[in-house]
């Protein structure tokens, strides 16, 4: 192949990782409503994701043999400790074997609930806007049901913080527009 051929697909790969990292971004963008849906957590009682209807709602989907998935949880530990009183709820939702599951968490303390998808948990996930497949996977969910963040990867605690802040400022806002009517 010569250097001009190499350089042209080069090219052309960059071209689409830009355009397809450009319209993941504007899809994570996106509000779209919450599914309901209900899973296991660990003792095997069935917990709908509605219990936590008028709370801030942090999805995490993750798996014990994904490292940056046990990257995050104790930045998720700090920041549900953190933010609880402002009605805050974190939620893991484990992609992966009960037994590795609670096999790991009996090394960690985690202050918020674990459910457990093993097998229906990527095509729930996909429900949530994970349209790249992506371990971890992440969504916030405002007060009105709506998802209004996603990030595919990694999430750091910073991105975390910033986005609870815009709900915050948000929130503030139409709590003051209803007291002005």
């Amino acid at each position: 192949m010569s250097k001009l051929t190499i350089s042209s697909v080069v090219l052309i790969f960059i071209f689409l990782l830009v355009w397809f990292s450009d319209q993941q971004q504007k899809y994570a963008q996106k509000i779209i409503p919450l599914v309901e849906f209900s899973l296991p957590d660990r003792q095997g009682k069935t917990r709908a994701i509605s219990q936590w209807k008028n709370k801030i709602r942090i999805i995490n989907f993750w798996a014990t043999w994904c490292p940056s998935c046990l990257k995050e949880i104790p930045d998720f530990i700090q920041l549900q400790k953190k933010y609880a009183d402002q009605n805050v709820q974190f939620i893991g939702i484990a992609i992966d074997d009960p037994v590795s599951v609670e096999d790991y968490l009996s090394f960690i303390d985690i202050n918020y609930p674990i459910l457990l998808a093993p097998s229906e948990g990527g095509i729930l996930a996909k429900q949530l806007g994970n349209i790249v497949s992506a371990i971890p996977y992440t969504v916030i969910v405002n007060h009105k049901n709506e998802i209004v963040f996603r990030h595919p990867g990694e999430l750091s605690k910073e991105l975390i913080e910033k986005q609870l802040a815009i709900l915050f400022k948000s929130q503030s806002k139409l709590s003051n527009h209803h007291k002005n009517e």
